[in-house]
């Protein structure tokens, strides 16, 4: 842990104030990134190999939120089990470092927030509100909360300066980025696929917060979809497919596991996996059509 005095929330709000935690630890979550591009002997709870980048940020962003008065439950994708802080009517959970695959390369990379309204493990249609944060040339933030969406640039000393406010996806689509190996899609999806190729551009860059920040700038779609050898989707719905798909929605656009909305997907256990379709509302209906 850095030597660095730890922010601390000055808002009485509990979502608010974990907005600002996550905000104010932004820089040095990526100020501390150079030094910790190696991987680790463990594995985190999905048994993917963690970085040290991993392990760092999530302690960091742990005892963050969790000291913040109203938050009785952190849960994070590197870690097993849900952590219990006390007494307090929200839940967060985080993917500290989204994309950490891409620190090698050097590509961008982003921390992703829920808070929930129920105990954790806890279904999309709790969530209250959702935030990213996207390490990229600049460093962003989107934020969702009670159906507004807003983007900030979070400054060296993380502060946030608002530049985007009432965020919706654009009406004409523009970019797609699909995952997966293509061999591996489904024929329903490579279908799809190959439609979607001849109308918008790839934008795909490893990062599922890089890509949905594309869909969310210029229109489009964003898939993890289900796969032959991996039906049930590689991402976790309860760090990555919920919040994301609840701050998707809120601009005005659609999420979909290929059935239904994300946020209304049931859910069984912490690190759930499932596919992820998101952006413009036709787009994924179009997709759903096909499922």
């Amino acid at each position: 842990m850095s030597d660095a005095e730890p922010p601390t929330a000055e808002s009485d709000d509990a979502v608010a104030a974990a907005f600002e935690v996550v905000a104010r630890s932004a820089p040095q979550i990526r100020g501390g990134l150079a030094g910790r591009r190696g991987k680790t002997d463990g594995r985190n709870a999905s048994g993917e190999t963690q970085l040290a980048a991993d392990v760092w940020a999530d302690d960091l962003l742990e005892e963050r939120l969790t000291a913040i008065e109203g938050v009785g439950q952190f849960a994070s994708e590197e870690r097993d089990d849900v952590v219990d802080a006390g007494d307090g009517e929200y839940a967060a959970t985080v993917d500290p470092l989204d994309g950490s695959s891409n620190l090698q390369s050097n590509n961008s990379m982003g921390t992703i927030l829920g808070v929930y309204d129920a105990d954790l493990p806890a279904p999309g249609n709790r969530l209250v509100a959702a935030a990213y944060v996207l390490y990229g040339p600049i460093t962003t933030m989107v934020t969702a909360r009670e159906g507004e969406v807003t983007e900030y640039v979070v400054e060296n000393d993380g502060s946030r300066r608002a530049v985007r406010e009432d965020v919706t996806l654009p009406e004409d689509p523009t970019v797609y980025g699909f995952g997966g190996r293509v061999p591996d899609w489904t024929d329903r999806f490579a279908d799809y696929a190959r439609e979607i190729e001849d109308e918008l551009k790839l934008r795909y860059g490893g990062a599922m917060i890089g890509d949905v920040n594309q869909v969310l700038t210029y229109g489009g779609v964003f898939a993890y979809p289900e796969l032959q050898s991996r039906p049930e989707g590689k991402l976790r719905l309860q760090f990555e497919g919920n919040p994301i798909g609840y701050i998707v929605e809120s601009a005005g656009g659609g999420s979909s596991d290929g059935e239904t909305s994300l946020l209304d997907a049931e859910v069984e256990e912490l690190h759930q996996r499932t596919p992820v379709y998101l952006g413009n509302e036709a787009l994924v209906e179009r997709l759903e059509a096909r499922f």
